[in-house]
């Protein structure tokens, strides 16, 4: 590709690099036994354990509507990477759970993600990923990510969030 690049370049190539990451991430996670496994998976495994332990509260981490974080739940526990258990101060309240499979499956993404790191220091250099990253921890700054991206993009302006 050339080294010629316009601003409007930017944000399809930032796109494009998570998509070559994922894309990868997810024919290891295959290889791994985990065929199943998707990036929201990941991302909600992660919520969930840092203390996401209901719909709702998902919904708001992730950035996605509670219909979204209620799918993602479903399959999360069909797959048996979370559970729901009895909250014991309030029988009422089932809290989310990240199983041991969901554990194993965030233990196989570090690994696995390492691995991509590893692939694009050995492509570009060790120097140049760690400076791009400090560089794009910079620019964004204290945004937390949000995972509704294909709905953000197609969202029109005149529509609120």
């Amino acid at each position: 590709m050339s080294g010629s690049w316009t601003g409007a370049d930017l944000p399809l190539l930032l796109l494009a690099g998570y998509r070559a990451l994922v894309d990868e991430s997810l024919v290891e996670f295959s290889r791994r036994g985990y065929e199943d496994a998707r990036p929201v998976h990941g991302f909600s495994l992660r919520a969930i354990r840092a203390g996401a332990d209901s719909g709702a509260e998902l919904a708001r981490r992730l950035g996605v509507s509670k219909q979204a974080a209620a799918k993602t739940i479903a399959a999360l526990q069909e797959r048996g990477y979370i559970s729901r258990e009895p909250d014991p101060r309030d029988g009422r309240r089932k809290p989310l759970v990240v199983t041991r499979r969901g554990t194993e499956l965030l233990r196989a993404a570090d690994e696995t993600f390492e691995l991509l790191r590893e692939r694009w220091a050995s492509q570009i250099g060790a120097a140049e990923l760690e400076a791009m990253l400090a560089n794009l921890a910079e620019l964004a700054g204290d945004r937390l990510p949000s995972f509704d991206t294909p709905g953000w993009i197609a969202r029109d302006l005149d529509t609120p969030e």
